[in-house]
């Protein structure tokens, strides 16, 4: 059965949406007839793949459990493939990465499907962060052994174990929210992406301090505060949607909104030690898969053990 929250919500994102694209359609005609505005068009282009995610985020959520995991299974596969093709590996690896993405990956969201807490809460930081290391020690290859293997772990704590958090959410038992946890994911996605379009938005208007401009030029102190402080507030609107009271949603959405700046900014750290703009390219007008979920890899878990040590019954 589908909460009666999340088509409401769902209504009021499409609602958003349509507006924008209306925004971005008169821009367009007004400034940019000839598609020479930079700023209009990547807007545009902005716009067309935010209809593309949320549709399907709102057809996983529509599809319930079984849905929302094999959407972040997908988006933990495709943003794995991402990292790892910035590794330099070697021949001793290929046996670690190929169990890195048809092993670890599938069994850690077996384990969210099934909603087995005591193993995919450690799976990854336990068991394979210690198998994958022997694995390539047993092919012998010392050559940058240390980086290579870091580099494996990282990768699977970003990409798979942290964005498996997501749908974990659904396995959380909250007293009085039976059937409603889908709404959990959805005011997380909702606050952590609004978040980040805020701070651009933010930004653009009355940005002058840069917080870290070697690593990320476009983030400045205004627009993050402005950017965290309206996440804040949307969090608190949302409370009718959450088993948290108003004051709660706020503090929950003020927690997530902070993680998704630093999350952003670790990830950006990384690219830019790496040389590249952007993890892919897959999703117009907003890079890889990876870019668009650095801000959900520290929020995710943070907010799913938080919300399970004060709510859940279990």
């Amino acid at each position: 059965m589908v909460p009666a929250g999340l088509v409401t919500l769902l209504g009021v994102i499409v609602g958003i949406l349509v507006l924008a694209s209306v925004t971005g359609y008169v821009l367009q005609r007004r400034f940019s007839p000839q598609g020479d505005n930079e700023v209009i068009e990547n807007l545009n282009q902005r716009i067309h793949s935010w209809w593309i995610m949320a549709i399907l985020m709102g057809v996983a959520l529509l599809g319930g459990r079984t849905g929302v995991v094999l959407l972040f299974a997908f988006a933990s596969f495709s943003a794995l493939r991402e990292f790892i093709s910035l590794i330099p590996a070697r021949r001793a690896d290929h046996w670690t990465l190929a169990l890195a993405f048809f092993v670890v990956l599938p069994v850690q969201y077996v384990f969210i499907w099934q909603q087995y807490y005591g193993m995919y809460s450690i799976f990854i930081p336990v068991y394979a962060f210690l198998l994958l290391p022997v694995i390539s020690t047993l092919r012998g290859d010392s050559h940058g052994y240390l980086e290579r293997v870091s580099e494996v772990q990282w990768a699977l704590m970003i990409c798979v174990f942290c964005v498996s958090h997501v749908p974990a959410l659904l396995s959380l038992d909250i007293p009085g929210y039976e059937g409603r946890n889908v709404l959990l994911i959805a005011f997380l996605i909702v606050v952590v992406q609004l978040s980040d379009v805020l701070q651009y938005v933010w930004g653009k208007l009355l940005g002058r301090r840069k917080i870290a401009p070697n690593l990320s030029p476009s983030k400045t102190l205004e627009g993050f505060a402005g950017g965290v402080l309206s996440a804040t507030l949307v969090g608190a609107v949302l409370a009718w949607m959450t088993p948290f009271s108003v004051l709660q949603a706020a503090v929950l959405a003020l927690m997530i909104a902070l993680l998704g700046f630093f999350g952003g900014l670790v990830m950006s750290a990384i690219k830019r030690d790496r040389g590249i703009k952007d993890w892919g390219h897959l999703i117009e007008g907003h890079g890889g898969f990876i870019d668009r979920l650095d801000s959900v890899v520290f929020s995710a878990p943070i907010f799913f053990h938080v919300v399970r040590y004060f709510w859940s019954a279990s």
